[in-house]
């Protein structure tokens, strides 16, 4: 049981990262970003300064880094447990099912070895099924579909795509109909008393760089902003 148990745990703990990761990226974060941010959360290494300002400046994100880094916890907790379990002579339920199933039991000695042999056999396998480029689009096809069907996460209309000291950064954002800026210039809006530079402006496949006070935002224009993130999520676009 203990090595059933640390296999299904490990293939927990992949879906797990996958769904941590999909979540990000519903949040706004860039794929390559989200997967790295939910290892790390998950793994509880690797999360850098910078990084961790996109995470923990955003209230959602925060739930999520923290479900992950309790679910990780408890994840390598248990595969170390039954792992430790497993090279246990009296615990194995290799030896059992040897003696049911093969014309030689296998002495007691050899069970943890042989419990190892298994361990290792079921990580690479399990490895070099969640690194198979189909299988993982699938599952994560499959995975987001269920997520955003459940409306466990809300797709946001923006997107971070630079951060730098102290919570400025660059964004990408999309005018939605709840936007406060929808159908005003440049100049109404009043973006730069709060410290948000738009730096251009796209509309369908037309680009307009260093846009003047008198453009109008219209619904679906993309902007694309300097300021502090958070300004930039308050005063350009609601989030849902």
């Amino acid at each position: 049981m203990s090595v059933m148990l640390f296999i299904i745990v490990l293939v927990a703990s992949f879906i797990i990262v996958r769904i941590g990761a999909i979540a990000f990226q519903l949040t706004g974060l860039e794929w390559s970003l989200a997967k790295f941010q939910s290892l790390s959360c998950f793994s509880g290494t690797g999360f850098t300064t910078k990084e961790a300002e996109l995470v923990t400046g955003h209230p959602q994100r925060r739930r999520i880094a923290t479900v992950l880094i309790v679910l990780g916890n408890a994840g390598l907790v248990t595969m170390v447990a039954t792992v430790a379990s497993a090279l246990s002579a009296q615990q194995a339920v290799w030896a059992r099912l040897s003696e049911s199933f093969l014309p030689v039991a296998v002495p007691s000695i050899l069970v943890p070895w042989v419990n190892l042999a298994v361990i290792v056999v079921a990580v690479y396998v399990i490895y070099r099924v969640f690194t198979n480029r189909g299988i993982v689009r699938r599952l994560t096809e499959s995975l987001r579909k269920r997520i955003v069907k459940k409306e466990f996460f809300k797709p946001v209309s923006f997107e971070e795509l630079l951060l730098v000291t102290g919570g400025y950064g660059v964004s990408r954002i999309e005018v939605c109909e709840n936007s406060p800026t929808l159908n005003k210039t440049l100049s109404e809006s009043d973006l730069r008393k709060n410290d948000i530079t738009v730096l251009a402006v796209t509309r369908g496949e037309r680009t307009i760089p260093n846009p003047s006070a008198d453009t109008r935002m219209l619904l679906g224009d993309e902007l694309i902003c300097f300021g502090k993130l958070e300004n930039i999520r308050d005063k350009v676009c609601v989030i849902p």
